[in-house]
C-alpha cells in the first residue's frame, strides 16, 4: 500500500491564483509556482535567483485538450525567465513553475540532468504538447549524484500534480483488453497488485465494446476498446475530445466503418468523459459503465463505497 506524503503549500499572497510555494519534509527541493501576471513579483523572490529548473506551461495556441509545456534550466532562473518573457516564439505560456534547492547544492549539471530526465517523462506520459525539440541526453555525474537527482524528479512528480500540473503523471498502460485469458486472472497480471485494489468496468452498447480500469482517480480505458466513429450533428459535449483522440492516433479506423479503437489506453478525468466518448453523444458515465462482469453501474458501485449515515441506520 502506497504510505501518505505531506506537501506544504504556502499561499504567499493569502489567496489562490497567486504565488504559492510547495515543499515535502525532508526534502531539499522547493517549488515556486506563479501566473506569468505575476512574473515580476516571482522573480524578486531569493529562490528564483537560484540554479534550477523550470516549467512554462498554458493552453495550446493551435488547439487540443493538452497544455503546452517548456521544460528548462538554467544558473539563475529568474534571468531566463525575463529573456523568456520577451520571447515571441514561447508566447503560449500563462504560468509558471521553479524547481530549486533549499540547500542551493544543485549544480549546473545536476539541472542538465533533471531536464534530461523531465522532458524524457513528459514526452513518454504523452499529457502535454512540448515545446521541446530535443530531450538532451546528459548523464555526466557520479553515480551518487544520479541516484539523488532521480529521487529529486520523483519528488517533483509528486507535488506537480498538487499544483495542477499533470503531464509528468505516468502512463498508464493496459494492453490486450480482448485477450482469451480469464477475465480476472488477466487483470490481475496487468496490475501486478491484489484484485481488491482493482475496479475494472466494461461498456457494451450499440456494437461498442469498451473496458476501464480506475487508477489513480482517472478511469484509464483499455487499449483494444472500441468507440463509434461518429455522433449526431447536434453532438458537442466531449466531441473536441473526440476528435483529439483521433488527430493523436489513440482513436484509430477499424474493419467496421461505424467503429474507431483504442490503439493505446487512454486515462480520462471521469466516467462521463469516458462514456461520451466512446459512444459519440452525451452519456452518463455513472449509469452506463458496469462492473466487469456484473450488472452494478458505476455510480452504484461508487455508493456502495461511501461510509453508512445516520439515516442509513434508521430509527431505533
Amino acid at each position: 500500500m502506497t504510505k501518505g506524503r505531506s506537501i506544504r503549500l504556502f499561499l504567499v499572497d493569502g489567496a489562490p491564483g497567486g504565488i504559492i510555494t510547495a515543499e515535502i519534509m525532508n526534502w531539499t527541493g522547493h517549488i515556486l509556482f506563479g501566473p506569468r501576471s505575476r512574473l515580476a513579483d516571482l522573480i524578486k523572490r531569493e529562490e528564483a535567483t537560484r540554479t534550477g529548473v523550470y516549467f512554462l506551461t498554458g493552453s495550446d495556441p493551435q488547439g487540443g485538450t493538452k497544455p503546452k509545456v517548456y521544460i528548462g534550466e538554467t544558473d539563475n532562473v529568474a534571468k531566463r525567465l525575463t529573456q523568456h518573457n520577451k520571447d515571441d516564439t514561447k508566447d503560449f505560456w500563462e504560468s509558471v513553475c521553479i524547481v530549486t534547492s533549499k540547500d542551493q547544492n544543485l549544480t549546473k549539471g545536476h539541472a542538465r540532468y533533471l531536464e534530461s530526465q523531465l522532458i524524457a517523462i513528459a514526452r513518454d506520459a504523452g499529457r502535454s504538447h512540448l515545446e521541446n525539440s530535443t530531450a538532451p541526453d546528459f548523464s555526466i555525474l557520479p553515480e551518487a549524484d544520479i541516484s539523488d537527482m532521480d529521487y529529486f524528479v520523483e519528488q517533483v512528480r509528486t507535488v506537480l500534480p498538487v499544483l495542477g500540473l499533470e503531464f509528468l503523471k505516468e502512463k498508464t498502460s493496459i494492453t490486450t483488453a480482448h485477450s482469451t485469458k480469464d477475465s480476472e486472472q488477466m487483470i490481475k497480471e496487468l496490475m501486478n497488485t491484489n484484485l481488491a485494489d482493482v475496479h475494472v468496468f466494461e461498456l457494451h452498447s450499440a456494437g461498442v465494446s469498451a473496458r476501464a480500469t480506475l487508477s489513480g482517480g482517472e478511469l484509464v480505458v483499455h487499449e483494444g476498446s472500441t468507440a463509434k466513429r461518429r455522433g449526431s450533428p447536434s453532438w458537442s459535449n466531449y466531441k473536441p475530445l473526440h476528435d483529439e483522440l483521433v488527430k493523436q492516433g489513440i482513436l484509430v479506423a477499424t474493419d467496421d466503418p461505424k467503429l474507431l479503437e483504442f490503439a493505446e489506453s487512454y486515462a480520462f478525468k471521469s466516467p462521463s468523459a469516458a462514456a461520451s466518448v466512446i459512444m459519440a453523444t452525451s452519456r452518463n458515465g455513472r449509469s452506463a459503465w458496469k462492473i466487469l462482469g456484473g450488472q452494478q453501474t458505476y455510480g452504484e458501485w461508487e455508493e456502495a463505497q461511501m461510509p453508512a449515515s445516520d439515516d442509513d441506520e434508521g430509527d431505533e
